[in-house]
């Protein structure tokens, strides 16, 4: 046999995947090339790694073996390489991150200059919702999470980075009738709320039942982005996080609508299992934003000062 790393990290993704074409947009390989190394590994053997029924992939039983040495294989390569860099005095290793949808907004200034500067650590990053970064957490598959509100049931340690403060907007040709919107104002405005379980829904519910708002319409989203492009677009109001507002508040497309209670505040923390054993790569992370959170706020985040 004479297959090649290449071809075991091909037919990894697509036993993963179960798709040829999602494998391709993994692996940023055209789906031509993805196929032909596919069929190239299963050659060597005489024993059928998939089968295609109709347009789906099924991973025989013999399949699921080779996908799981392969990933042993993969993996044991992948610790050579973070060795050899290692023993050259680099800093190595790989880190994984779950964030929830706004932190997208943030915690790439806190890393970017470790990551730059350390070509041998290697960063996955996933940007879901909340229920799922505290279910990567839990279940050890990331090294942090990136959240605004700490999980209870979950014993933690924890970096604050930042305030993340909540605010009503709405689309910019509103016109606000006094200096605060009242109570009897804000139950005529069709409200948008993120989806059951983000911190911002969590938020936004409290803050609406402490004042006892009753409102005759409410929609639902599942991205920060989509909630500010159904405001934008004059679908509605909602209470969102500063941080995912900036250029659409600096472009005069939004406006913050005055509250009294508003805005609510958080903190964004990088949080980890306090059971867990944290890799040198992640302990050196930890250190770099020890020691630059200043810094990075001041210099990229010194707008939130003006609201």
């Amino acid at each position: 046999m004479n297959y090649t790393l290449h071809q075991l990290e091909i037919f990894l993704k697509v036993s993963e995947l179960k798709s040829v074409t999602k494998a391709s947009e993994a692996l940023y390989l055209t789906q031509p090339a993805v196929s032909i190394q596919l069929k190239k590994f299963q050659d060597q053997f005489n024993i059928p790694l998939f089968e295609v029924v109709g347009r789906k992939i099924y991973i025989t039983d013999f399949g699921d073996e080779i996908a799981m040495a392969a990933k042993k294989i993969l993996a044991e390569v992948e610790a050579i390489n973070y060795k050899a860099l290692s023993f050259q005095g680099e800093i190595a290793g790989k880190l994984k991150i779950a964030i929830v949808s706004t932190a997208k907004y943030a915690l790439p200034y806190f890393i970017s200059d470790f990551i730059n500067s350390n070509r041998g650590v290697d960063l996955n990053m996933d940007v879901t919702n909340k229920s799922s970064v505290i279910s990567a957490l839990e279940n050890n598959e990331v090294d942090f999470a990136m959240v605004s509100t700490i999980p209870k049931h979950l014993k933690v340690n924890r970096i604050e980075l930042m305030e993340n403060k909540l605010y009503m907007v709405g689309p910019k040709d509103y016109k606000l009738k006094s200096k605060y919107l009242s109570i009897s104002e804000m139950q005529k405005l069709p409200l948008i709320y993120r989806e059951r379980g983000s911190a911002t829904r969590l938020a936004m519910e409290s803050f609406i039942e402490s004042r006892k708002v009753s409102t005759y319409k409410t929609m639902e989203l599942t991205s920060n982005e989509a909630l500010k492009q159904a405001v934008l677009s004059g679908l509605g109001f909602s209470i969102m996080p500063l941080i995912g507002i900036k250029n659409a508040l600096a472009n005069n497309d939004l406006q913050i609508i005055p509250v009294k209670g508003l805005p609510i505040i958080t903190n964004w923390c990088l949080i980890w299992l306090s059971t867990k054993k944290l890799s040198p790569v992640a302990e050196k992370l930890l250190e770099h934003i020890s020691a630059n959170k200043v810094n990075v706020i001041e210099k990229q985040f010194d707008y939130l000062k003006n609201y």
